[in-house]
């Protein structure tokens, strides 16, 4: 059995067709899916679907492309979000100075706040970095040793990045992107990391792997990243899926009685 560990459930792409969406999912192997917050209303939403569908669960964050520096009410807001049952992590949070969409500067202390709740609730945090790894690195150095763990979603460094990030003890997120020809640096980093701090997303609505490249994503498609990253390492499927299930469940601290 897989688990996606991120997605947009909450998504328009899923307002209409959601329960057949999950349907799919449970026939293709997948036993859970983590629905991702990215602003405080799709945090509340991700804990709702959360609370509704037994294979889904949470997280609560913001994402850099909305980050703003939280008044005090906010902050609690969110903190109060992640006490609520089947939440996991905090995030998406991070940095992307890809889109820069927001302030550098505004980026870096919404991420800041996000981390101090992250080591408050004594959660694990789901990072969004794009283009900015060596601010990352310099700001999440001083949270390090205080966090419940960490998620480098949607993976996009080099090998020397993806080396850093195993150091400081995070999990490695694969998502569809490995299945395309040309993404060999994302090729390199799976072969070479360890197989029990890799983790597997498909980034739905976005990011659909070979053969789905360009339609919709959906978490019943992870099953694809699976079989590339058993492909790339020489390995069986099975063995990628019970290992990746299995650091899912470590870095989530789900209990073994958990629907996913």
């Amino acid at each position: 059995m897989l688990i996606d560990t991120h997605a947009h459930l909450d998504f328009p792409e899923f307002a209409n067709n959601l329960e057949e969406i999950l349907d799919r999912a449970g026939k293709s192997g997948v036993s859970g899916v983590v629905t991702i917050g990215i602003d405080l209303e799709s945090s509340r939403k991700a804990v709702r679907l959360a609370h509704t569908h037994p294979e889904v669960y949470a997280t609560v964050g913001i994402h850099p492309h909305d980050a703003f520096v939280l008044a005090i009410h906010e902050r609690e807001a969110l903190e109060a979000l992640a006490g609520q049952e089947r939440v996991l992590a905090i995030g998406e949070m991070g940095l992307d100075y890809y889109r820069d969409r927001q302030p550098r500067a505004i980026q870096r202390e919404c991420f800041r706040q996000q981390l101090e709740i992250a080591c408050r609730t004594k959660l694990p945090a789901v990072f969004h970095v794009r283009e900015a790894h060596a601010e990352f690195f310099e700001i999440v150095k001083d949270y390090a040793a205080e966090l419940a763990g960490g998620i480098l979603h949607c993976f996009s460094g080099d090998w020397e990045v993806a080396e850093r990030c195993l150091e400081m003890g995070f999990f490695l997120s694969i998502p569809g992107t490995v299945t395309f020809p040309k993404a060999e640096v994302l090729h390199g980093v799976v072969r070479q990391t360890p197989l029990n701090r890799l983790l597997l997303e498909t980034d739905a609505p976005y990011l659909a792997p070979v053969p789905f490249r360009g339609k919709v994503n959906e978490p019943a498609f992870v099953f694809h990243t699976a079989k590339k990253v058993a492909e790339l390492r020489r390995c069986a499927l099975d063995e990628v899926a019970q290992q990746t299930t299995a650091n899912a469940r470590t870095v989530f601290r789900l209990p073994s009685a958990a629907k996913c």
